[in-house]
């Protein structure tokens, strides 16, 4: 009887309950108090006559009543529960539990009366007379972790002591809640926060008043900051925080700040659009005092097993000092960044690309915005859009469709491609059979396709996106087909042989006349079709010498294993001197010059005369066994002691004199354990060279020098280093990389004051990464980089090139981390650009400081501000403008 009773009234208070969140006070049994009324019975059924069914009584037209529950009810408690008929209360006692559908209650005890159409809900003592378990309320992913709970489950109104709930990044406590209805809560002396501890955070915002729509807003009043548990200053006469997962359209609050060079000024304000769930849009802005300002639009796009990108345009009005004074000075610059990816499994057919990075060439020279010393320093932007599609056809055919950028930023030279189509039909083999093995120089015949078209743009900054910059554009197709076999010579040589043929169209020649008013020879463009064909013929031959050298199984090192692939290739051109015209050079007509009207060509010109070039290469590389230092281990170990040792040179029978080229010598190597990259280079010329610093055709020992002339070499080393699993969270500088700077810090952190939130170490710092016992070892990380360059091309015999770059990260305590970047240059004899970082983990909050302190692009900065995106806005920063010229 106690168990049916005990259900129904459970079917009675879930069927009111519907989408409550709310809790109560904490509860004993002892502070219960229900007066005592007589008892009544409001339960009185004869379970047989609800058995009773007439057969004689027709269907009922009537539809039956939904039912009361809409799924099943689970209780337990580990204590015990009971039923007080007289109170008229249903007690569950020591971690007691109630589930329904997709709620979830958990107490310590739970209470309720029956009568009052109430629930009771609270913590309980354990046996040192603390308090424990808690209330936890649980529907959806909504979680709320009161003291204890009163409520009303048929006006579904509830008080809530010390509410405890999370709300995406928000954390809210309140002293007392009171539930209006299922959306509403009215909150008293409540404090809410981003820290991870709810009870002892390291900063809130105390208000008295909060209406909260819990998965929508939370409207304050009077509200005040607390740091430390001290109250500041700072304060709000009333706030709205929007709470739902989704983006929210909203203001972006500008940063105020102050410069030598354009007075004072508001960075980085603006509005921000949520247009969707699949792309938003960010549009801010600069204002200096002195006129200056700055515009940017950002928007970031993207669709699940799509695609996904984002689009950056900034735009910056710069004026230096005061008009009327003699250094005054106006410039605009730009830059578009542009980056997209495609999901490949939503059409492994057809892909599309793009990774933009185009603009004024002194832009991260000169910006006001941000700091980056890799992209300042960085020579070349460049840009990529590429759409390639495979045909599945037999054979294969791939086409690709791709426009390119390459700017340089010293120079402010630009060479674009709009477009260059690619075109290949994969290798056929006629002579082949369909299944088997392709053996021999008859069955190994193949022949290929491919056809490359291009639009070739050069241009210059000034000029960029000008009329003139596409009437100089060069457009042409050219066709390859290259016939090809290869074979075996007695066995261990591997020959191969090819025969290519080539037809270039171009849409624009020229034609050369000497003009005898302006005394000089004049190009003409003549447009219409042209083409020019071809030929030449390859042969190559190699093999593979293996060599081991054994010191014994007893030695330290137990043998070294030596790799070498010598290979020699012939190549053969014919002259296509039926494509050259003569012109005259003077007046007269006396000199007489020949020319092709091919020249300056995006795919080149025919050949004047033959060319028979012989080559001759030699790779290496060394190999060696160890005894292993872990003694477990049985086989020894296997290390490189160089990765390559490559040789290179032609011999040209064509020409009359200076047969050989240079010739050249590379190699690369890693040791400590794979850190250290070595990589070296060397130019050796046979030929001596007169006092005019041309090549002679005298070889260098016959001149009284040593066999060989060094006319150039070079060295880099790059060392990478960290403590033990430290460096497994370190981020690579994508935005460095992408305004075309470098992935590491060897110059430096980059700076983007739009937007604060990411640590200037590139590391996770969520309030986990620090939450163990600081660990004996300090963790850190080094990399130094070295470049050495020689130069004797004409006799110099000079260091042309010598210095070196480090950056070090230590973390000093657990959560303060300091590091720098700074560097050496031996032959200028100054130290290269040097920067200092400083931060310090305040747990909810991040503070740094950077701080360049020479060079041609000083400055410092600091930053203290709350890390969570929901207040990003709450932060003060102070900082100078890089010392910079504009040039």
């Amino acid at each position: 009887m106690h168990t049916n009773l005990f259900n129904i009234v459970l079917l009675a208070f879930f069927l009111t309950i519907g989408t409550t969140k709310t809790y109560s006070q904490e509860l004993t049994p002892k502070s219960i108090n229900v007066p005592a009324e007589k008892q009544q019975d409001t339960l009185n059924v004869n379970a047989k006559d609800l058995l009773k069914v007439s057969d004689t009584i027709k269907k009922d037209s009537i539809k039956p009543k939904k039912a009361l529950l809409e799924g099943k009810i689970k209780r337990k408690a580990v204590d015990y529960e009971k039923i007080d008929q007289k109170k008229k209360q249903i007690t569950l006692y020591n971690q007691a539990e109630l589930y329904y559908l997709d709620i979830e209650l958990k107490a310590g005890i739970i209470v309720m009366d029956y009568e009052k159409s109430e629930i009771y809900a609270g913590r309980i003592k354990d046996s040192t007379g603390k308090y424990t378990q808690a209330p936890v309320f649980k529907q959806g992913t909504n979680v709320i972790e009161p003291d204890s709970i009163r409520f009303n489950y048929k006006t579904k109104k509830a008080l809530v002591w010390n509410s405890r709930t999370e709300q995406g990044e928000f954390r809210i406590k309140a002293e007392v809640t009171k539930k209006e209805n299922d959306s509403v809560y009215f909150m008293k002396g409540a404090r809410f926060t981003t820290a991870k501890d709810i009870d002892n955070p390291e900063y809130y915002f105390q208000t008295n008043r909060v209406k909260f729509v819990p998965g929508k807003k939370v409207v304050v009043g009077v509200t005040n900051l607390v740091i430390a548990d001290v109250p500041t200053p700072i304060g709000l006469p009333f706030a709205f925080f929007p709470m739902t997962e989704k983006s929210q359209s909203g203001i972006i609050m500008p940063t105020f700040n102050d410069t030598r060079l354009r007075g004072y000024s508001l960075q980085n304000g603006g509005y921000y659009f949520a247009l969707s769930d699949n792309y938003d849009l960010a549009l801010l802005g600069d204002y200096y005092t002195n006129g200056s300002y700055g515009m940017r639009v950002e928007s970031n796009y993207a669709k699940r097993y799509k695609y996904r990108g984002n689009v950056n345009l900034r735009f910056e009005n710069l004026i230096n000092s005061e008009r009327g004074y003699p250094d005054y000075s106006k410039t605009n610059i730009y830059n578009i960044q542009w980056s997209h990816s495609k999901d490949g499994k939503s059409n492994p057919n057809s892909r599309f690309s793009a990774s933009v990075n185009l603009g004024s060439s002194k832009y991260f020279q000169q910006s006001i915005n941000q700091v980056n010393i890799g992209s300042t320093l960085n020579n070349t932007l460049s840009s990529s859009i590429s759409y390639s599609k495979t045909f599945n056809s037999v054979p294969q055919v791939n086409m690709s469709l791709t426009a390119t950028h390459s700017q340089n930023t010293q120079t402010q030279e630009i060479n674009m491609t709009l477009p260059s189509l690619q075109l290949s039909v994969d290798r056929i083999f006629p002579f082949a059979p369909k299944d088997g093995i392709k053996k021999g120089i008859i069955k190994n015949i193949n022949l290929q396709y491919s056809l490359k078209g291009e639009n070739r743009i050069k241009t210059t900054d000034s000029l960029f996106f000008k009329p003139q910059m596409f009437r100089d554009a060069k457009a042409g197709f050219q066709h390859s087909i290259p016939l090809s076999t290869n074979f075996k010579i007695f066995k261990y040589f591997s020959a191969s042989a090819s025969a290519n043929y080539n037809e270039v169209w171009y849409l624009k020649t020229i034609k050369k006349n000497f003009d005898a008013f302006e005394n000089e020879v004049i190009d003409t463009d003549v447009n219409g079709f042209d083409a020019f064909r071809t030929y030449s013929f390859n042969s190559s031959l190699g093999t593979t010498i293996y060599g081991t050298f054994n010191f014994g199984e007893d030695k330290k090192i137990k043998s070294i294993r030596h790799v070498m692939r010598p290979g020699v290739s012939y190549s053969y051109t014919p002259s296509f001197e039926k494509y050259y015209d003569t012109y005259a050079a003077d007046g007269s007509g006396t000199i007489i010059k020949e020319y092709t009207r091919f020249e300056n060509g995006i795919f080149g010109a025919p050949g004047r005369g033959n060319s028979n070039i012989v080559s001759f290469d030699l790779s290496n590389t060394f190999e060696a066994k160890v005894t292993d230092k872990d003694s477990t281990k049985t086989e020894p170990k296997k290390i490189m002691l160089l990765n390559n040792l490559n040789f290179h040179t032609d011999y040209n029978a064509t020409v009359d004199s200076l047969h050989w080229s240079p010739l050249r010598i590379s190699g690369g190597t890693r040791i400590l354990n794979e850190k250290m990259n070595i990589n070296f280079a060397t130019t050796l010329d046979p030929y001596a060279i007169d006092n005019s610093g041309r090549r002679i055709d005298t070889y260098n020992i016959n001149n009284g020098g040593s066999l060989f002339r060094m006319t150039s070499s070079n060295m880099t080393l790059n060392y990478s280093m960290s403590s033990k699993d430290y460096d497994t969270d370190k981020k690579e500088n994508t935005q460095g990389l992408r305004n075309g700077g470098r992935g590491d810090d060897l110059f430096g952190t980059n700076t983007d004051f739009s937007d604060r939130r990411d640590s200037q170490f590139g590391e996770d710092d969520g309030e986990d990464a620090v939450s163990e016992f600081f660990k004996a070892t300090l963790p850190w990380d080094m990399t130094l980089a070295y470049s050495l360059t020689y130069s004797n091309n004409n006799r110099e015999n000079k260091i042309t090139g010598n210095s070196i770059m480090i950056s070090a990260n230590v973390d000093l305590t657990p959560k303060w981390k300091v590091g720098a970047s700074s560097g050496y240059d031996f032959v200028q004899k100054g130290v290269t650009f040097t920067q200092l970082r400083f931060e310090r983990d305040l747990l909810s909050w991040r503070m740094d400081f950077n701080w360049q302190p020479f060079g041609d692009y000083a400055f410092w900065g600091f930053f203290i501000g709350i890390k969570s995106s929901v207040l990003s806005d709450i932060k003060w920063e102070k900082r100078t403008s890089p010392d910079k010229q504009l040039r």
